[in-house]
């Protein structure tokens, strides 16, 4: 499977990857949710230049992760917000950061405090029946029968980067 193939495939993970996997996108929603909304800024501390920030930009636009609104006329500039789509992603962003303290020895260099008590959080995954602390061992998965017949049919070379499109009507005219 190519890059291209990932939105072409039943798998939730393999979709959203193609959408929001690109460092550079991460980096911007990185921005986004540090509260940095303008191209200057978010290209100052990036490090990406004019022109991947620029597409990266009309990309999440286009995919309603955010939206671009006018804060002045003359001359004409925009900034950026967080669509509801875009603030479902603060958990990926904050779970990466939390993977970053722990594995990379990045703690501390950012923190995360709770603003009505004050206290540091750390992120954590769990279960939200019985609020138990949950990682990769304390789950089951349940595979769809269509994903589990699309990924056999790629081992045995039955699909060639060709899997179900199931997008929404909206997301037809996407390359």
């Amino acid at each position: 499977m190519s890059r291209n193939d990932l939105a072409d495939t039943l798998c939730p993970v393999s979709r959203a990857i193609e959408r929001v996997g690109d460092p550079w996108v991460l980096m911007i929603l990185r921005e986004m949710f540090m509260g940095r909304r303008r191209f200057e800024d978010m290209q100052r501390l990036t490090g990406a230049s004019p022109h991947v920030l620029s597409q990266r930009l009309k990309r999440l636009c286009a995919d309603e992760i955010l939206e671009k609104r006018a804060y002045s006329n003359r001359p004409a500039r925009y900034e950026y917000h967080l669509t509801e789509k875009g603030r479902d992603l603060w958990p990926v962003i904050i779970m990466l950061k939390a993977w970053g303290d722990k594995w990379l020895g990045t703690d501390g260099a950012v923190d995360l405090r709770h603003k009505t008590c004050g206290n540091k959080i750390v992120p954590k995954v769990t279960c939200p029946d019985c609020a138990e602390p949950l990682d990769a061992r304390d789950i089951s998965v349940d595979i769809d029968p269509a994903l589990r017949a699309e990924n056999q049919a790629r081992r045995t070379g039955g699909l060639q980067g060709e899997g179900h499109d199931r997008r929404r009507a909206s997301d037809q005219n996407r390359p």
